[in-house]
Order: C-alpha cells, then sequence, then structure tokens
C-alpha cells in the first residue's frame, strides 16, 4: 500500500462518517433549537425539555435514515476489504 492509497482511504472514511453522522446531527440542531425557541417564548426553564425531544427525534430519524446510513457503511467496508485482498493476497 502506497501513502497515497492510505490518505485515500481516511479521507473517504471521513467522508463516510459524515454523510451518515450529518443527518443526525441535522435532526438533533433543529429539534433542539425549536425547543429553545419554545422554551424562550413560553419561559420555561425546564432542562430536561430540551433532551427528551432531541432522543425521539433523533430515534425517529435512525429509524428513517438507518438503511442509508448502513448501506454507505457496508459500501465503504466492502471496498476496504475488497482493497485490502488485493494486497494481502
Amino acid at each position: 500500500m502506497t501513502g497515497e492509497m492510505i490518505i485515500a482511504v481516511a479521507e473517504r472514511a471521513v467522508w463516510v462518517i459524515l454523510m451518515t453522522a450529518g443527518p443526525l446531527l441535522v435532526v438533533a440542531l433543529v429539534t433542539g433549537l425549536a425547543v429553545s425557541i419554545f422554551q424562550a417564548t413560553t419561559q420555561i426553564q425546564e432542562q430536561t425539555l430540551a433532551f427528551v425531544p432531541k432522543i425521539v427525534a433523533v430515534l425517529v430519524a435512525i429509524v428513517f435514515f438507518g438503511p442509508w446510513m448502513l448501506s454507505k457503511v457496508t459500501a465503504y467496508a466492502e471496498d476496504i476489504f475488497g482493497n485490502l485482498s488485493r494486497y494481502i493476497g
């Protein structure tokens, strides 16, 4: 394996991580923003109100985006193992 190949694999790994975590982070961000606006307008300062909706929203997003995320990670793993077998055996 050359240095360029290792860098390309690492670069693709970072890209796959960003692509799979991105939708969940956006859902958590939007939900947190909505809850914060709700808390500011109603002047409710309950700490657990910030966490429970985010947890529920992220769980729903995992159900929705899960198959797509799994296919991205699986394709990356197959690519890694396919390239590894060419260089080892």
